[in-house]
């Protein structure tokens, strides 16, 4: 499962992102906080939306399935605490998946369990247009 590493340059990639288990109803990847870090040494709190985003946009492109292409269009985040070190643990579970739209919630958590992020993300599901491959 690697559709958002098909470019070594992805945002995903260089953020060192991993998926450890996908399907349409939850995926699961986990994130290093080293290089990831805002200038006190915890982990940025764009980085927890990027793992949100780029967890539930495979979790959405699952969905979709081969002839559709989603865009993420709405995402929102709480951040609960602050992680040093380590890595952090997302886990995106569907709450909605129709014909055009999906929303993930997305849990991210410390190796310790505590929760670090909760967010939400709506994806909008496209026609895919022939020759323009890609998700997310």
């Amino acid at each position: 499962m690697d559709l958002f590493h098909q470019h070594t340059d992805s945002l995903a990639s260089r953020m060192g992102i991993k998926i450890t288990e996908a399907s349409p109803q939850r995926v699961v990847g986990t994130m290093p906080v080293a290089g990831n870090t805002q200038p006190y040494g915890l982990l940025h709190g764009g980085a927890s939306c990027v793992l949100a985003e780029s967890l539930g946009s495979v979790g959405s492109a699952l969905h979709a399935g081969p002839d559709k292409i989603t865009v993420g269009i709405e995402i929102s985040a709480t951040h609960h605490r602050s992680a040093a070190d380590g890595q952090v643990t997302g886990v995106a579970t569907l709450v909605h998946g129709g014909r055009t739209l999906t929303t993930y919630e997305i849990i991210i958590t410390d190796e310790q369990g505590r929760r670090v992020c909760t967010a939400r993300l709506s994806c909008l599901l496209r026609d895919a247009v022939p020759g323009q491959g890609g998700s997310g």
